[in-house]
């Protein structure tokens, strides 16, 4: 899981940078420019905001599934130190 997070973030970061350097070096204006950097980067800011919603989502349910399978395998322990006191 981590492995994937961080080719994740590889890839989030190597498009930014990628962007980036081709607006550096678009034959335009800087001022044209700089609208398009602002533009990429609250672009970029929308998708790390969804990034991070996501991982929140996913990580709220695999600590739920965990509390659920520990409260299960409380029971079982339970039910097997009564049938064995």
């Amino acid at each position: 899981m981590k492995s994937g997070k961080t080719f994740l973030a590889g890839l989030l970061a190597g498009a930014a940078i990628g962007g980036i350097l081709a607006l550096l070096f678009a034959p335009q204006s800087g001022r044209e420019t700089r609208e398009q950097l602002r533009q990429k980067m609250a672009e970029l800011e929308k998708e790390i905001d969804s990034f991070k919603e996501n991982a929140s989502g996913k990580a709220g349910n695999i600590s739920k599934t965990i509390a659920e399978r520990l409260a299960e395998l409380k029971r079982e322990i339970d039910e097997l130190t009564g049938a064995a006191g």
